[in-house]
């Protein structure tokens, strides 16, 4: 199973874009960091524009936050870009026959359920700021180590 990687490739386009200091940022340049073509990253871009969070001109490498970073929080992100979809999902291609295989799904759907509504407050409490902020926590010790090579 291929597993989505929409909102991690789609938070490092945000991150581009807040950390890009007016720098003229193409779907190419962007692209080429996330190891994926330039479609793919303009598609995500026109999701974030329909949803708000980023502002751009057609055809023009000038993409800008909507709003500022600490106002972005990854639920909207991820539901910008996954809509309604759930981070678990239920197996419904069970054995009718069987009564464990049609009843568990409505069993583990309860905790999906429960566990989506958890995850979904937490990414409510989580901003792009936050991210860009541990971003640079993160590369501190890469850049006192550079340093002293």
């Amino acid at each position: 199973m291929k597993y989505s990687t929409k909102l991690s490739d789609t938070i490092h386009i945000l991150i581009f874009i807040a950390l890009g200091d007016d720098e003229q940022l193409s779907s190419t340049k962007i692209a080429e960091s996330i190891k994926t073509n330039p479609a793919y990253v303009r598609q995500l871009m026109a999701t974030l524009k329909n949803a708000g969070i980023v502002v751009n001109t057609q055809g023009h490498a000038n993409a800008a936050l909507a709003k500022s970073a600490d106002k972005i929080n990854m639920y909207d992100i991820y539901r910008a870009v996954e809509g309604d979809k759930p981070l678990l999902h239920l197996d419904t291609d069970t054995n009718p026959d069987c009564g464990i295989g049609i009843n568990i799904q409505f069993a583990i759907g309860d905790f999906y359920h429960e566990i989506q509504n958890m995850v979904d407050e937490k990414m409510k409490s989580i901003t792009l700021q936050d991210i860009i902020d541990r971003y640079y926590f993160k590369i501190k010790p890469a850049n006192k180590k550079s340093r002293l090579n």
